[in-house]
């Protein structure tokens, strides 16, 4: 026993002998081949050897760089992003970040560190393969502290040769979406207004912008539940119809029409529809523009997932192209000036299809004054009245400011609302006059009460007024047609003299 024990000892030390000199020998091997082989001749007989194991293997991988050429590879980012969110308890080491585009921290891979995805029961694995390059005439755009090194990152995808059309149809464009919606989510958003001063230099320097920091939400707005859920609905299909529009023939985008009188809400129901989204706000102030081609070049500067916001159209710029011919025909000049056409052209013509997943939105306070060819579906698709507060925009106010879903003072206060024409930001303004709730929803009642009052005699004051515009119109007619008879009276004696 004690025989086979030593034969089989001495025999396991012969092996591990073996082992340690053929370990000892390519590791002097790899040494003196580092040290006198150029890069490139290791490089290529590092890769022979992996072939050559390759094409034995049921697996292939495919390389993801960091760049295409000059240009960012949107793949590699894309799935940066993705697998950020997919890093397992394992992992021991990570990257972490904030750009100054987002509101929370990403997490990335290190170098040389591998993950396991998953998706539709088939594992997917990911390596993060980064070597240093030296070299004067190559450099690495992130590396800025680069001189004569610099990184060259790619993501290394392993998995079974039989799902390669899967991983190319479905896998890589599932991994694209997914990473757009989750930078989407979070961004910071900012509002953008113009620079004049660069108007004509880069186009992309004609906006500026700064952090939007609105807190309004569906959630908080006072409008009645039904419009906001249609809103919530209408911009959820909206954004998940790409496709759709692309076949049926129509620019990707979407016009909103809000309308009503001052104080209802209309700016925070826009503030809503961005953070709802996660769209940057452009607000364009057509008065401040020359000519339509000035207009085009703002536009065409937009970036996509965008809300382009006109306030107050029918006060911002005289659109009455229907009277071209006129004033051509009396020598004015329209060269200069924003017209009609050239904003339709942008929003339903040709220029419309420059940008993607855009929403544009009009405020007015006076429907009536726009011209229909603005109005139109295709062009402000969704029109939306903005009205005075209801029981139900209240009762969502004295939650926001109040913090209560119920008191003994609301039904009187519902009652007089129904009689008294109160706009959304007049309530919020008296329940923010006292930290007290009975003190404040008193004060509000009170404040109703007197705007009733004050609202029938501005109302009678108006009806006397029509009187008596009418009663001087009927005098004028009566002394018009008292001149007109004497006039036929004149002619038929001519007439009977004749």
């Amino acid at each position: 026993m004690s025989f086979f024990s030593s034969s089989n000892l001495a025999t396991a030390k012969t092996v591990l002998s073996a082992a340690a000199s053929v370990a000892a020998t390519a590791m002097v091997v790899r040494s003196v081949a580092s040290d006198l082989l150029p890069s490139e001749l290791r490089s290529y007989i590092t890769n022979g050897i992996h072939s050559m194991f390759w094409r034995f293997s049921s697996e292939i991988t495919l390389v993801i760089d960091e760049f295409d050429g000059l240009l960012n590879n949107q793949i590699y980012e894309a799935a940066e992003t993705y697998l950020g969110a997919k890093i397992s308890p394992n992992t021991r080491r990570l990257k972490v970040s904030k750009p100054e585009t987002d509101t929370t921290f990403a997490l990335t891979m290190e170098r040389n560190e591998s993950l396991t995805d998953v998706f539709r029961s088939m594992k997917f694995n990911w390596v993060l393969v980064c070597r240093q390059v030296e070299s004067r005439g190559f450099h690495n755009p992130r590396d800025l502290n680069a001189t004569m090194k610099s990184e060259v990152r790619s993501l290394e995808l392993t998995f079974n040769k039989k799902h390669k059309d899967m991983v190319l149809q479905t896998y890589l464009p599932y991994i694209l979406n997914e990473a757009k919606s989750m930078k989407q989510a979070t961004k910071a958003l900012k509002i953008f207004t113009v620079d004049y001063q660069n108007m004509y230099g880069n186009i992309s320097d004609a906006w500026v912008g700064m952090k939007l920091d609105h807190p309004a939400t569906f959630d908080t707005l006072a409008m009645e539940r039904g419009a906001k859920e249609f809103v919530m609905r209408d911009l959820e299909r909206f954004v998940k119809r790409k496709e759709y529009y692309r076949r049926v023939g129509k620019a990707w985008k979407r016009g909103y029409l809000l309308y009503g009188p001052p104080g209802t809400g209309k700016s925070s129901l826009i503030a809503a529809m961005a953070n709802y989204l996660k769209f940057d706000v452009y607000d364009l102030e057509l008065t401040e523009l020359n000519a339509n081609s000035e207009l085009r070049r703002l536009l065409i500067a937009m970036a996509n997932r965008s809300i382009l916001v006109v306030e107050d159209i029918d006060c911002t710029v005289e659109f009455h192209d229907r009277r071209a011919e006129a004033r051509a025909a009396s020598g004015h000049n329209n060269d200069r000036q924003v017209t009609l056409s050239g904003l339709l052209n942008f929003i339903d013509g040709l220029w419309s299809s420059c940008g993607d997943e855009r929403i544009i939105v009009f405020t007015t306070n006076h429907k009536d004054k726009l011209d229909p060819a603005l109005l139109r579906p295709g062009r402000m698709d969704v029109h939306i009245h903005m009205s005075y507060c209801t029981p139900c925009g209240f009762r969502q106010l004295a939650s926001n400011y109040l913090g209560i879903k119920e008191h003994s003072l609301f039904e009187k206060i519902e009652e007089e609302m129904q009689k008294t024409q109160v706009t959304p930001a007049e309530v919020a303004e008296q329940l923010l006059k006292s930290s007290h709730i009975e003190t404040s929803l008193e004060q509000l009642i009170d404040f109703m009460r007197k705007k009733k009052e004050t609202q029938k005699l501005e109302a009678k004051k108006k009806e006397q007024e029509a009187k008596e515009e009418q009663q001087r119109k009927e005098i004028d007619d009566g002394g018009k047609g008292e001149k007109v008879d004497s006039d036929d009276n004149n002619n038929e004696k001519k007439s009977i003299t004749t």
